[in-house]
């Protein structure tokens, strides 16, 4: 049984020196071991003419961003339409983005759910590497981003370059960050399978060597055909079978899960962390010179980690205010004026009532009122007669009969009221509502 022995882990710097395969010799090795028989041959003249070992000491940068080497110089000459690199950096590789570009969606015609979802991948709907529905990217998030409004129990997705797929999340649990609220969210454990459990994931297994047991994400077709393959740190959650020639694996949750802590109204992620382990996973390559020990195996070699640990401060309080503080506002103000602009309305009912009650009230007509249509009646139908002849002394005892024979429809209070009135004929009189006599005051014949 072969078996890597792991490094306990410990912080170190660019420029130390770490043992490592000689990644692109197993590479090369693994593609062509299904070659014809005079391929592998010259394959194994080449490494046995230059003397490539299969452990090799170099940097820390080397190792992640590529270092040079006589096979790689070769395949890049010969080869360039495959390997148009002169290096082979694991991160180096996994962040060559050169000609992607991305279709999103801005809102405008789909919702505003759906805005910084990616629509299309270099133009397609999907990645070249897989068949539907393996390869559909449309309504994928590349994590800057999530669906908005989500409710409970949405399925969403998380698409990157590097994983060569779009992965479901699933939730987990809720709580509170930043002091926002915030659904929890994990890897669906069904998208790690390769269709030996779930039927719909056959479509990413091409051929019977080459799919992959649980816990392994074949990658090969975005990194030019190379048997790469993720999984989970430590191999967690993988089969069992993976850790079979690996010594020193220690999977925990607590360091290895990857998590999304996502607001659900927005879409904003508050945290996440995605945690991927790189290796390869390589076929029967015992017939390549100096590859022997590496047949059949999964060889870790570095996990990463992308980690979002809070918002920035600024970013969070603006995001609670508009999340959390205005809704709540919002239903204040609102409620407010329901319950105000009510009793307005009630106010408004009761005056209305009110002054039509005292009107009412009021339209009965006085007893002066009554007294003036007689007396400018009779007048009217005395004076134009007389209006030449009548004297002081007569319309005196004229207008002392009228107010004898005035009825009083009302109560008189016992306060005298003086009354000022005016006839048609222009004359003006003083009467004392008390004792119902009237004092001329002036007198206008025309």
């Amino acid at each position: 049984m072969h078996s890597l022995m792991a490094k306990t882990a410990s912080l170190v710097i660019l420029s130390d020196f770490i043992p490592s395969t000689r990644r692109y010799r197993q590479s090369i090795a693994d593609v062509v071991s299904d070659a014809s028989m005079i391929t592998r041959l010259g394959l194994n003249i080449v490494i046995r003419q230059t003397k490539s070992e299969p452990l090799v000491q170099m940097t820390a940068k080397e190792f992640m961003f590529g270092y040079s080497s006589t096979l790689m110089t070769l395949g890049n000459s010969f080869m360039s339409s495959w390997i148009y690199f002169d290096k082979l950096g694991l991160i180096d590789r996994m962040y060559d983005f050169d000609g992607d570009y991305e279709t999103i969606y801005t809102g405008e015609k789909h919702g505003l759910a759906n805005i910084g979802l990616i629509d299309k991948y270099r133009g397609s709907t999907k990645i070249p590497q897989w068949e539907s529905p393996c390869g559909d990217v449309t309504g994928a998030s590349d994590g800057t981003k999530f669906p908005g409004f989500v409710k409970s129990n949405d399925t969403l997705l998380f698409f990157r370059k590097s994983m060569c797929r779009a992965k479901a999340l699933v939730k987990v649990n809720e709580t509170i960050s930043n002091g926002l609220k915030a659904y929890v969210y994990h890897f669906d454990p069904e998208s790690d399978d390769n269709g030996h459990v779930h039927e719909k994931n056959k479509c990413f297994c091409k051929g019977p060597r080459k799919c992959l047991p649980p816990g392994l994400l074949d990658v090969r077709g975005c990194y030019y055909g190379f048997p790469i393959a993720l999984s989970y740190p430590h191999f967690l959650d993988g089969d069992q079978a993976l850790t079979a020639k690996v010594n020193g694996t220690n999977p925990d949750p607590a360091k290895h899960k990857s998590f999304f802590v996502l607001q659900p109204d927005s879409g904003l992620p508050i945290e996440l962390a995605v945690r991927y382990q790189i290796n390869m996973a390589l076929g029967p390559i015992h017939k390549i010179a100096n590859c022997e020990r590496f047949n059949d195996m999964v060889l870790p070699l570095l996990w990463t980690e992308i980690r979002l640990y809070q918002l920035p401060t600024n970013l969070a309080l603006r995001f609670r205010m508009y999340l959390s503080i205005l809704p709540v506002g919002e239903k204040v103000v609102t409620y407010l004026l329901l319950v105000g602009g009510g009793a307005l309305l009630l106010y408004a009912m009761y005056k209305f009532l009110k002054i039509n009650s005292t009107k009412a009230r009021f339209n009965t007509p006085w007893i002066e009122d009554e007294f003036v249509y007689n007396l400018d009646r009779k007048l009217s139908s005395y004076i134009p007669d007389k209006k030449g002849s009548v004297n002081a002394k007569e319309l005196e005892v004229f207008i002392g009969g009228v107010l004898l024979n005035a009825p009083l429809t009302h109560e008189i209070h016992e306060t005298v009221m003086e009354s000022k009135i005016c006839l048609r004929s222009k004359a003006c009189a003083t009467t004392d509502m008390y004792t119902g006599y009237l004092i001329p005051t002036a007198l206008v014949i025309f």
